[in-house]
């Protein structure tokens, strides 16, 4: 057994130790009392969340609360009884408040729940150990009470060069350390033995200081018969040795830098009450219902240790070791140097109470009356934090909180030895926890800002949205109401013995549908959003609440869409003798809508504030927009009656594309000038600027030339494009997308042979099919006009190109139905290959398209139409149609790939924390695949809708 080398630290004092009189006695049992009072906050963090009910009945060691976050803890039953309440009651806490306390009164039967130990601890992985033991509520027991599973957890953040068991117990008073290793020195022993396992340090160093010779005596004859590595470092008595801090500088000569933690540098502290906690819970399958406490002072008869069930009243252990009231001047939890005083003895013992000092006047005398401070510097010396108490009082007592954090405030331990040797008997610690409260309070006040500000910026723009979207509805309504007169006057001549009337009620109730189909629709997107983010960020509380109005809105979305579907058509309208209105007083409607919503938005301004000069300048300037738009409509409305035929042709391609490059360019200028005008110094946005100036120039100088060049001839006898080279470009296409996914894969996986198989054809179609290409844009234009071998001279008078049409229209649905058939059958053998429970449903679909696809390829090859029982869709509507599903299975794609990256990220934060769990490995392996997986269908889906 090697003796490692000891250090020391800055400061720290010698009190007074008084731990003989706690160690005349044996180790003591107190008997059950009446009832026990459990606090469910008994460690950092969050309070646990009760699992009982008033009047149930619980075993010993029963679960009786789970943990309520990442830190918080399970609590158990410490003995079999009945839940008698779940009430506030006074707990042990320096401010005397109230908390919520489960109250158990027990029946003395001491019956236990059934209990587990963890037989297989060194097979499984280790982060289910660590589960194991939050389900036991194990928590640090040297009074920090910090959730044992998230200190371990931290310590894989580094390798760990260090792991140090503190049985220094330094503080005067206290011994309850010293009497569980002289009790339990074995199953100290083997519970260092299992966080050995766990945390896998290179040195594992048991600090205790020299004043417990018998218990160092016990550590290092049984380490030499175990003959284990485990180190004994024997530490000169010195308060405050025992701090984490400190003993870690006494062993490593390492410091912890200010605002860090020891796993930091490779450093892991556990308290001795803890690893006896983790053995017991270990190989027995107990929880935490119990700790050894120090009952000491001179106002005890009989001072000593006992081990005393969590919960138990302080008034209870007072009358066990025979309480001399009239000698008692204070009572308190903890020891005299970082103990506080109890308000009452009916506070109950909690997982971190080490201590019931019922100490004498002459023991813990009334402080002296503060006094000015001398500036002696003592304070300074005693810090072992090595930090200026004296520098951080005035800030403290100025509220100059920045300097006190500047100075490292919260790297104090109140420890307490600054007022122990102040010469003024300042309570320096009471300044400094006084800081530090209110420098939390600011904190969290910033947060509460932060957020409050971030939904008010939400709630505003959410608001903008709507008010916007009302405005176009009622546009749209406006345009619609303006639309009614004509289109009735059109419909007048229809047969009065027509027994479906128009029905504008039925008509309005199905527009009203659809609006609230879209709004559902927003909301769902807006909601899947949301729960694709809780997810990442495995805010599972979040996710449950976010699933719950998913479902209801999808369930919501589904009526809509049954009500749209059942809702009956309006009646058919008889071509009107005349437009409604033409282009230009449509333009005319919109500006006079526009103006007047501009005009009321800056009234409702100026109201508010009626001597704003800016304001009154634009109300004015929109006054008369206003007037302008609606002179032009009183000459469109005056206007005689268009005629039926156009003034002018259509635009051409050419000048289409030249109207779309000026709106372009015009809103990017817009929009650099807007940005500029933010920060005008920008040189980059003015070249920005310039740049779109000279494009919307040329744009709007291109645009006019083509409005004032002679309307082109019609090409009546040449078709816009010819079927073979509609096929030879989507033969194109699709060959191209191939090979961008083949080649995709091969970037990943370079040394395939079968992609390279697949890419080299692939690059061979696409050749072909651009050769076809090629050729067909070779031919003179006059092949396009000659006319087609299938044409048939008709006896009637029907256009020649109405079996053309058809034709078409058969190639273009023979090929959606050879698509979907194509995508049936991958989904089959997708759903074959993962074992899911729906192939029987995707075999009737696969089935049903390609019976469809058999259909549609028959009649193409007879050159007709399908049977009349076969309903045929518009095939602008089916175009349509199929870019609408292909764009929700592109949302729903990007859900499950989003959901794939979640599970990823999730797996590779659990493999940091365990890298040895095989099992981790195996899943995070067959997730990647499925992200993969899931990724490749979104880019072909992504591609698809492109290509349409």
């Amino acid at each position: 057994m090697q003796t490692p080398t000891i250090y020391s630290f800055h400061g720290g004092i010698h009190p007074p130790e008084n731990k003989a009189q706690s160690l005349q006695l044996p180790l003591g049992t107190p008997k059950l009392p009446k009832e026990l009072l459990l606090p469910l906050g008994q460690h950092i963090g969050q309070a646990s969340r009760p699992l009982v009910v008033e009047g149930e009945k619980v075993l010993k060691g029963q679960a009786i609360a789970i943990n309520n976050g990442f830190l918080s803890s399970f609590l158990h039953a410490p003995t079999s009884g009945t839940i008698t309440g779940i009430e506030p009651r006074t707990i042990a806490h320096p401010s005397g408040l109230s908390d919520i306390c489960i109250i158990l009164t027990p029946d003395g039967e001491e019956k236990w729940t059934d209990i587990e130990p963890l037989e297989n601890w060194q097979s499984i992985s280790k982060t289910d150990v660590l589960a194991y033991l939050a389900e036991k509520g194990i928590v640090g027991m040297g009074g920090a009470g910090f959730p044992t599973q998230v200190k371990l957890q931290g310590a894989h953040k580094h390798p760990l060069s260090h792991f140090i068991i503190n049985a220094a117990e330094c503080e005067p008073y206290i011994t309850a350390d010293d009497m569980l290793i002289r009790e339990k020195t074995l199953e100290l022993i083997l519970g260092i033995e299992i966080l050995q396992h766990l945390v896998d340090a290179e040195n594992v160093v048991i600090g205790i200081e020299d004043n417990k010779p018998t218990a160092i005596a016990a550590l290092q004859q049984l380490i030499r018969e175990r003959q284990s590595d485990i180190q004994v470092a024997v530490v000169p008595t010195k308060y405050p040795s025992g701090g984490e801090k400190q003993l870690i500088k006494l062993l490593t000569d390492k410091e912890v830098p200010s605002g860090q933690h020891p796993a930091d540098i490779g450093i892991l502290c556990q308290n001795v009450g803890t690893c006896v906690a983790v053995y017991e819970a270990i190989q027995h399958g107990r929880p935490l219902i119990s700790r050894y406490t120090t009952l000491t002072g001179d106002a005890f008869g009989a001072p000593q240790n006992v081990e005393v069930l969590l919960g138990t009243p302080i008034s209870h252990l007072l009358d066990y070791a025979d309480l001399n009231e009239k000698k008692l001047h204070r009572l308190v939890m903890g020891g005299p140097m970082m103990g506080f005083t109890l308000d009452t003895p009916e506070a109950p013992v909690v997982k971190t109470t080490n201590c019931i000092l019922a100490a004498s006047t002459k023991e813990l005398p009334p402080p002296a009356p503060e006094q000015a401070c001398i500036r002696c510097g003592m304070c300074e010396q005693a810090c072992p934090a090595s930090l200026l108490p004296q520098q951080l009082l005035w800030f403290a007592k100025s509220q100059e909180h920045e300097k006190a954090e500047h100075y490292n405030l919260f790297d104090c331990i109140e420890c307490g030895a600054c007022s122990y040797v102040c010469p003024s008997s300042i309570p320096l610690v009471q300044y400094y926890r006084h800081s530090k409260a209110e420098i939390r309070d600011a904190r969290e006040s910033a947060v509460k800002s932060d957020i409050a500000k971030q939904r008010f910026e939400a709630r505003k723009a959410r608001q903008e949205a709507e008010a916007a979207e009302k405005e176009a509805k009622r546009l749209a309504r406006q345009n619609a109401a303006a639309a009614k007169p004509a289109a009735k006057k059109a419909a007048k001549p229809a047969p009065a013995t027509s027994d479906k009337p128009a029905a504008p009620a039925v008509s309005d109730e199905a527009k009203k549908a659809k609006v609230d189909l879209a709004i559902a629709n927003a909301k769902l997107k807006k909601l899947e959003k949301a729960l694709l983010a809780a997810q990442e960020n495995e805010h599972t509380e979040e996710i449950n609440a976010l699933q719950l109005q998913v479902d209801a809105a999808k369930k919501d979305i589904a009526e809509l869409e049954a009500k749209v579907a059942a809702a009956p058509a309006p009646a058919p309208k008889t071509a009107p003798a005349k437009p409604a209105l033409s282009d230009e007083a449509k333009k005319a409607k919109v500006d006079v809508a526009l103006a007047s919503t501009k005009l009321k938005k800056v009234q409702k301004q100026l109201a508010e504030d009626p001597d704003n000069q800016e304001l009154k300048d634009k109300a004015a300037g929109f006054e008369k927009d206003l007037k302008e738009a609606e002179a032009r409509l009183a000459q469109f409305d005056s206007a005689p009656a268009p005629k039926a035929a156009p003034a002018k042709p259509a635009l051409s391609d050419e000048a289409k594309k030249a109207k779309v490059d000026v709106a372009l360019a015009s809103t990017k200028l817009k929009k650099t000038q807007k940005q500029l005008a933010e920060d005008p110094d920008n040189q980059e946005l003015k070249d920005k600027a310039a740049g779109f100036e000279k494009d919307l120039k040329e744009a709007e100088e291109r645009l006019a030339k083509l409005n004032s060049a002679p309307a082109p001839a019609p090409k009546a006898a040449k078709p816009a494009m010819s079927d073979d080279y509609k096929k030879a470009k989507v033969d194109v296409a699709l060959a191209s997308t191939k090979l961008k996914k083949v080649n995709k894969q091969l970037a990943e996986d370079p040394d395939n042979q079968e992609l390279k198989d697949k890419a080299a054809g692939f690059e061979k179609d696409l050749k072909t099919a651009e050769a076809a290409l090629a050729a067909l844009e070779a031919q003179p234009a006059a092949d396009d006009a000659k006319p087609n071998k299938a044409d048939k001279p008709s006896s009637d008078n029907s256009a020649p190109s109405a079996d053309e049409d058809t034709l078409r229209k058969l190639k273009i649905d023979a090929a959606i139905a050879k698509a979907a058939m194509k995508k049936a059958d991958k989904a089959l053998a997708k759903a074959k290959e993962m074992g899911s429970d729906d192939v029987a449903s995707l075999e009737a679909q696969a089935a049903k398209a390609k019976a469809h696809a058999e259909a549609m390829e028959q009649a193409l090859e007879n050159g007709a139409p399908l049977p009349a029982s076969t309903p045929k869709a518009d095939p602008a509507e089916k175009a349509n149609d199929a870019v609408a599903g292909i764009a929700d299975q592109l949302k729903k794609q990007k859900v499950a790939a989003a959901l794939a990256k979640a599970q990823v990220n999730k797996l590779k934060r659990l493999l940091a924390a365990d890298p040895e769990a095989e099992a981790l490995q195996k899943d995070l392996a067959d997730a990647e695949q499925k992200q993969r997986d899931e990724e490749a269908k979104l880019e072909q889906l992504t591609n698809t809708q492109e290509n349409r």
